[in-house]
């Protein structure tokens, strides 16, 4: 069980490093934010939404070409495309890759044991392209730090919220680890064990899948700011695109300069004393930070029911089907911008 879905493995094929395993994604309406975990709230239909549209960019991909672990949506027992399905479903049967986990010794993580044996297996990465820097971004505060320089990000002064990038930055976070620790370039290579080819292929990939998900987003009047991928190597050892992508849990989108996304929950958390905790455990107790937290507190009802109809309106206007009786996107977005500029 994951924060936000859960994973069935077919007992009967699991992963090796010359197979490929059988599993379920079955989305839930539970979500996440800042490393917690699951939160107090469930986001009503966030499940379906979330696995309709994957559906919808995985299936555009292999259109493209480009190799995914998705198989289909699972509708009465029975694993089928998007425009074969009915009802929505939060069922998604996929092909699994092995994970293996690195170790944690004087306080450090060795990633050793993945090295040895790059055949079907999930890479520990997280693949993050950013086509701009929107207000929040984790970029600002990189930069602040040291962590982050300017030549990275190819400009010259410091950016201002909502700068669009020239090039998009490809980015690289930890996957495995118990908080997400950003990574150089170089770094992500060596934990990853990819070469420079290697890296180049990936890029190419990434480049690819933004481009697909900035024009279905386009399509809605959203902006595409940045988004996260998930990567795996077949029993070939060819690159193959694991999780999920271009939904509101792995990307931010706009409207208007209003976050599309679980950002919307962000943004509220970050006015609240939890979040101001958060940070403080953080950095006071490392990976044990969440034992000395407090628990966060729960959404404003009237908060969670927008961002549960955002959900589902994007559901519909991305897969171009009615799946859920809610308002259009942009007039749900047009009652919480309203609330944001009050607040």
């Amino acid at each position: 069980m994951g924060s936000v879905k859960d994973l069935e493995v077919n007992s009967f094929k699991k992963p090796g490093p010359d197979t490929l395993g059988i599993g379920r994604f079955i989305f839930s309406n539970r979500y996440s934010v800042f490393d917690w975990g699951e939160m107090p709230d469930h986001i009503d239909h966030k499940g379906e939404a979330l696995a309709l549209t994957a559906a919808c960019f995985f299936e555009e991909l292999e259109n493209r070409g480009i190799k995914t672990h998705y198989k289909g949506l699972v509708e009465k027992g029975e694993t089928k495309k998007l425009s074969d399905i009915d009802e929505p479903t939060n069922t998604m049967e996929i092909e699994l890759l092995r994970v293996i986990e690195p170790t944690y010794v004087d306080g450090r993580y060795d990633y050793s044991e993945y090295l040895k044996d790059r055949k079907g297996v999930l890479i520990p990465l997280e693949v993050i392209y950013r086509n701009s820097l929107p207000e929040g971004s984790s970029v600002f505060r990189r930069l602040k730090s040291g962590d982050l320089k300017l030549e990275d990000l190819g400009l010259k002064d410091f950016p201002s919220p909502g700068q669009k990038l020239t090039v998009p930055l490809v980015d690289f976070s930890t996957k495995l680890e118990t908080t997400d620790r950003y990574l150089s370039q170089d770094e992500a290579m060596r934990i990853s064990g990819l070469s420079r080819k290697e890296m180049v292929e990936l890029k190419k990939i990434v480049t690819a899948v933004n481009s697909l998900i900035t024009e279905g987003a386009s399509g809605m009047g959203l902006v595409n700011e940045d988004g996260k991928f998930e990567f795996g190597f077949d029993p070939d050892k060819q690159f193959m695109l694991v999780d999920v992508l271009g939904t509101l849990d792995e990307c931010r989108f706009t409207f208007k300069g209003l976050p599309v996304s679980k950002e919307l929950a962000r943004i509220y958390y970050r006015r609240t004393r939890w979040y101001g905790d958060v940070n403080r455990t953080k950095r006071e107790n490392g990976r044990r930070w969440k034992e000395f937290c407090p628990s966060p507190p729960p959404l404003p009802p009237q908060l969670k029911v927008s961002i549960s109809e955002v959900y589902q309106s994007f559901a519909n206007e991305m897969t171009r089907r009615n799946w859920f009786d809610v308002p259009s996107l942009k007039e749900i977005l047009a009652g919480l911008r309203q609330e944001n500029e009050r607040d």
